[in-house]
């Protein structure tokens, strides 16, 4: 396995009192190079006549790399280490999320308006006309993220509260990309009758509920009963916000090597939410020819240990993951570190395009095939042709909320997908730019029309 590039989410700072004479900071910086480390900022702190205190920034590619250059600075004579900082977890020191007020209380009147008495005016009026909460409580612009922590990233089932830095997070990227007000529900329990009823409890208050990082099968439950009972937009991005992305690059990628969505061979590595979710999506835009493997290999018609939701793609062949990219067009990945190795890209048809999504460390290193794929992407942002789910999800949740659809569908994902890809031209397209970056602003506004588009054809949008 390659080793990682150093990248900002094992970076950390370095606080250092070194002597105020030539060379001493030129030392510093080859300890930190020679150790793995990519250098960042370099801030004065301290100056004196026979000091400078300095605050030094360093990605690191693990824990252990970090450790590793911390140690080799601490070993450099006449260099005191005077405290380090790892710079993630000080950024979500205190939460990275905080509620304030929309309109000012100055005086008595801002008071009687916006509380009592002249807010129950406004009750009287919701309750009278209950369509018009919309219009006077923050229903409009909200959107629940909700988890029960049971697979959180990669990293498996770390509960209710071991869940909210992501679902922090998320919030953060829907307010910066659509300009929606998401809060994190983060339950403490994983029984799906409970996570049901209670987020069927909580939607009054919210324009639109975001399902994030609960486990298959139960997640396919869970966003099936609630998009049956509830009448707001319910979105599961760990399955369709993939789907969305993998479609949009998909897409692209074709272009890029002339060949046609209907005349593919393709393979997906993964059978949870994401991966089952992609091949519904990638069958209905025309995909014919689709392998689906998990950790025992192609998903088979004579294997008996299949979920309902796998026995969906159980194919009419068996074998092993090896077995299945032989000729394979395409391998998406959505699974685990280095299961794919470089025989394996071999034995794939000519110009193959490869998606090695796991995160952080994907399924093979571009490195080791960069001679052997026509497209390569990952989910990594320190990599060409990033997949991330945020070029999906702000500008879907917008678009259904603005509209007041009553469900998200299939059509509206098709309709994402293929506003993602269109937003770059033909002649813009490379085999290391297929996809928009996640800094494009016109992403989450072209995103949100197509699915408010699809919503008022198909009779859904209540707006």
């Amino acid at each position: 396995m390659v080793s990682l590039t150093p990248n900002p989410s094992y970076s950390l700072t370095l606080r250092i009192k070194l002597p105020n004479q030539v060379s001493q900071l030129a030392a510093v910086l080859e300890a930190i190079a020679r150790s793995g480390g990519n250098l960042g900022n370099i801030d004065v702190v301290e100056k004196s006549r026979e000091h400078i205190i300095r605050e030094v920034s360093v990605d690191a590619a693990s824990t252990e790399g970090a450790q590793k250059i911390e140690q080799a600075v601490r070993s450099l004579p006449n260099i005191e280490v005077l405290a380090v900082y790892d710079r993630t977890f000080a950024l979500h020191r205190g939460g990275k999320l905080r509620v304030e007020a929309k309109i000012p209380l100055r005086e008595q009147d801002d008071l009687a308006m916006a509380y009592t008495p002249g807010v129950g005016r406004v009750c009287v009026e919701i309750a009278n006309r209950p369509e018009s909460v919309y219009d006077y409580t923050i229903k409009g612009n909200t959107v629940a993220i909700v988890s029960d922590g049971s697979a959180v990233l990669g990293l498996g089932n770390l509960g209710a509260e071991g869940s909210m830095p992501v679902m922090e997070g998320k919030a953060m990227l829907f307010k910066e990309f659509a300009d929606l007000d998401a809060f994190p529900i983060c339950l403490d329990t994983q029984d799906t009758e409970e996570i049901i009823e209670t987020v069927k409890r909580i939607a009054p208050v919210f324009g639109a509920v975001n399902l994030e990082d609960i486990s298959a099968p139960r997640c396919f439950e869970i966003e099936r009963r609630l998009q049956a009972d509830l009448d707001i937009p319910i979105f599961h991005d760990d399955q369709h916000g993939t789907a969305i992305v993998s479609l949009a690059a998909l897409t692209n990628a074709l272009k890029v090597v002339g060949k046609q969505i209907s005349d593919i061979r393709l393979v997906i590595n993964g059978a949870g939410a994401a991966g089952l979710s992609m091949g519904r999506l990638f069958r209905k835009a025309g995909v014919q020819n689709l392998v689906i493997c998990d950790s025992k290999g192609i998903i088979g018609g004579d294997r008996t240990d299949l979920s309902a939701a796998k026995k969906e793609f159980a194919a009419r062949r068996s074998g092993t993951l090896a077995d299945a990219m032989k000729d394979a067009d395409v391998f998406m990945g959505v699974s685990a570190p280095g299961v794919v190795s470089v025989e394996m890209v071999k034995s794939m048809a000519e110009r193959p395009i490869v998606f090695a999504m796991a995160n952080p460390v994907p399924e093979i290193q571009p490195e080791l095939v960069k001679d052997l794929v026509a497209v390569m992407a990952t989910g990594r942002s320190d990599y060409p042709n990033q997949i991330n789910n945020v070029l999906a999800f702000p500008g879907v949740i917008r678009g259904a909320v603005d509209c007041r659809a009553q469900a998200i569908t299939v059509e509206m994902f098709l309709a994402a997908g293929s506003a993602i890809a269109a937003l770059l031209s033909d002649s813009d397209l490379s085999p290391n730019n297929i996809m928009p970056s996640v800094f494009d602003h016109r992403v989450a506004p072209a995103v949100a029309a197509a699915v408010k588009e699809v919503a008022r054809s198909s009779g859904i949008a209540r707006k």
